[in-house]
């Protein structure tokens, strides 16, 4: 059976073994002499040691998210804030809303990672300056 140097080159590409060593042997026909050299495969491990951490991770911790004191917005407006995103009765927005104006900040907020980020990211579109924070 005869196979042709382009043929062979491009099933060494894809095939796999690997080729090295070519070189055209002294015959006319120009077949092609290699050595095939096999990838050996690696072996699992017998034993995998489960590493056990204390710490939490970040998505198991509870985070919290604080409300600054700006100059900018008005009391009136942050109580209407709270109560609007977080449903927050007029009584709680307002004693966060004093806390907030009397302490510089307040923990609004606290949940997963995931909801605190949202909580954040809809009281900056409200204009107010947020951030979160871990529990400790």
């Amino acid at each position: 059976m005869q196979v042709s140097e382009r043929a062979v080159k491009r099933r060494s590409r894809f095939s796999e073994p690997t080729v090295k060593n070519e070189r055209r042997s002294p015959n006319r026909r120009s077949r092609i002499c290699a050595t095939i050299f096999f990838v050996p495969q690696t072996i699992a491990p017998d034993t995998i040691e489960d590493i056990q951490d204390d710490t939490q991770s970040d998505l198991e911790r509870v985070w919290l998210v604080i409300v600054w004191n700006d100059p900018v917005n008005l009391m009136s407006y942050v109580t209407f804030v709270l109560q609007k995103l977080f449903g927050y009765s007029r009584d709680k927005a307002t004693k966060l809303m004093l806390q907030v104006h009397h302490q510089g900040r307040a923990v609004v907020s606290s949940g997963s990672r995931e909801k605190a980020e949202l909580d954040c990211f809809r009281l900056h579109g409200h204009g107010l300056w947020a951030t979160l924070s871990k529990s400790d």
